[in-house]
């Protein structure tokens, strides 16, 4: 009841309600006048969504007695759900694991609430979304395979592979770096004692 308060005030209870009416082609000043304004109120209904809005809160309205608009609800959670997937992008602290979990997550919500997509679909998006250190791992990846015949769980194991030799390599570094260290110290060394000797 609190949302819906909420809504009330900011006036956005009708866009939840009937959504974003299509603009005609022939439509008048003053029906694009009022389409403009129902698009603005519906990012307006996303931000608070994004602010207080959890799935609890989702089940609450959707069992509330005074509405009855079921697949209204899902719409709204739908809207809400395609926002959170085109704006996700794999975290710098993220494994692979983690992020195409959160990935995969996220589309199996946005399944039940009624739209799926295709495995080259979320193949595509996956690789878009990675973060700058796999971008040659991508340009490889799709250098190597038809992306289009790809599944989410053979790209899920090629970049597991690729990130775990990074990761060893970004171990074995700084061993060879200090391994190099000692040697030019051992070797400088040697050398100013061999000319202190001959001296």
């Amino acid at each position: 009841m609190q949302t819906r308060v909420l809504f009330d005030y900011h006036e956005l209870w009708d866009v939840i309600k009937s959504g974003v009416s299509r603009l005609a082609d022939n439509a008048t000043e003053a029906q694009r006048v009022t389409h403009h304004d129902q698009k603005k109120k519906d990012k307006k209904t996303l931000y608070h969504i994004y602010q207080g809005m959890n799935d609890e809160t989702f089940e609450q309205i959707e069992k509330a007695t005074n509405y009855k608009g079921d697949d209204k609800v899902k719409r709204v959670r739908l809207q809400t759900l395609r926002h959170q997937y085109e704006l996700l992008q794999m975290e710098t602290t993220e494994t692979i694991d983690v992020y195409i979990n959160k990935f995969l997550a996220l589309t199996n919500q946005m399944k039940t609430n009624g739209e799926t997509h295709s495995e080259k679909a979320k193949v595509e998006k996956i690789l878009r979304s990675l973060t700058p250190i796999f971008e040659h791992v991508v340009a490889a990846i799709e250098e190597a395979n038809d992306i289009s015949k790809m599944t989410v769980r053979l790209l899920s194991g090629s970049l597991r592979a690729h990130e775990q030799r990074m990761n060893d390599n970004n171990i074995e570094k700084p061993i060879l770096q200090a391994l190099l260290a000692q040697a030019s110290i051992g070797s400088s060394y040697h050398k100013h004692g061999s000319s202190r000797g001959k001296g």
